[in-house]
């Protein structure tokens, strides 16, 4: 079947982001897989190459558009070539519609102009240690000065990716006790100078997967945040972190189908030209069957993903279509993927195969971003049930 997600303009785009890879990642991915982390340069390469300001307003140097289809064919690409762009995921998917959506004119005129050239990384924390997704539980703290000039923040993250490298960071913390009717009251958001006194990076965490994601620990002691780094209105915080789910869901669900559709490319590739017992694995009837059972699975994957793309697109992605996509595209990524490495025999389990880091890669898809419980639960409420 003929995919219509896609134009001219996005397979141009392709094509230059396949010859950035070939040239400028792969060579090189093997360090930046022991190190644990791409290097903070490799950034500004990536704001060169425009990547970084495709959905940003022009007159803030972006190109002013309103899509993620670059952004799919960024997760396509990048899976194709079985390669990551470190913590930069976050920057865009993550990160920046916060900023359209709440930055005032003056933020934005300071923000996102170094957002789009990678002068200022950004990452935003959520999650602290103890309390998971219990978002309305976290007890970092921002206080209000006297003067009212800045607030007082003080506080724990954990499981920050990007946060190595941060140069901002969107911080979720209280500057109002919850109430015994809300728990989620009194939760603001802060874009963080990391440069800041108090502010401190801890661990940074070694992960099963995602290997070339700096993802750390990050401490605020007495940290005074200006009162102009506040981003949108005080204590509505936690409605806000709930506006830009489906967009987040969506990106896991499509990256996880591009996962699939790579595994399925590095098992047929690798079948073909390994032999036993003088033929090549790909002779035999059950690599023809497991590949041709996996390629089904990614046909119907790939159509739910390009259909949640337009509706992302138009606007219409549901959370309950958005969780859907998510649970769907993870679960098949899954499975395809541990039958793919089953292919490959022993070697599948070497991490000089890509299909090894795949498979690492691959399972957080069903944890981060609300877990594949939760998204039943979404699912099944959206039904009635």
């Amino acid at each position: 079947m003929r995919r219509t997600v896609f134009n001219e303009d996005h397979e141009a785009f392709r094509e230059t982001i396949r010859a950035f890879i070939e040239a400028e990642v792969v060579p090189v991915y093997d360090e930046w897989f022991a190190a644990g982390q791409a290097p903070r340069e490799f950034y500004y390469k990536l704001g060169e190459l425009g990547i970084f300001g495709i959905n940003v307003p022009e007159e803030f140097g972006g190109a002013g558009l309103e899509t993620h289809k670059f952004e799919a064919v960024l997760y396509e690409e990048t899976a194709r070539a079985g390669v990551q762009f470190g913590g930069s995921g976050v920057h865009v998917l993550l990160a920046l519609p916060y900023i359209k959506m709440l930055a005032t004119d003056e933020q934005k005129k300071r923000f996102l102009p170094k957002f789009v050239t990678g002068e200022e990384m950004w990452a935003i924390a959520m999650t602290e240690p103890g309390t998971g997704s219990d978002l309305a539980g976290m007890k970092s703290t921002a206080k209000l000065s006297e003067d009212g000039t800045h607030y007082v923040l003080n506080g724990a993250k954990t499981f920050i990716t990007g946060g190595v490298h941060a140069d901002r960071v969107i911080v979720c913390a209280r500057t109002s006790a919850p109430t015994a009717e809300d728990r989620r009251h009194g939760i603001s958001l802060f874009a963080v100078d990391t440069k800041s006194e108090g502010y401190s990076v801890g661990r940074k965490l070694d992960k099963l997967g995602l290997k070339t994601s700096d993802t750390a620990e990050l401490a605020f002691v007495d940290v005074k945040v200006p009162v102009e780094d506040l981003l949108g209105e005080e204590n509505k915080g936690f409605s806000y972190l709930g506006h830009n789910l489906a967009s987040e869901r969506w990106g896991i669900a499509f990256g996880a189908y591009a996962q699939a559709k790579a595994a399925v490319r590095f098992a047929k590739q690798y079948v073909q030209e390994r032999t036993v017992f003088g033929k090549p694995v790909a002779h035999f009837q059950n690599t023809k069957f497991e590949l041709a059972a996996c390629q089904a699975e990614v046909d119907a994957a790939e159509a739910v993903a390009d259909r949640a793309t337009e509706a992302l697109d138009a606007g219409e992605l549901t959370p309950a279509e958005a969780a859907s996509a998510k649970l769907f595209c993870t679960e098949v990524a899954h499975r395809v993927i541990d039958r793919c490495l089953q292919l490959h025999g022993g070697y599948g389990y070497m991490n000089e195969y890509p299909i090894a880091r795949l498979y690492a890669d691959n399972r957080v898809n069903r944890i981060y971003g609300g877990t594949s419980e939760i998204m039943k639960t979404i699912i099944a409420k959206d039904m009635g049930l």
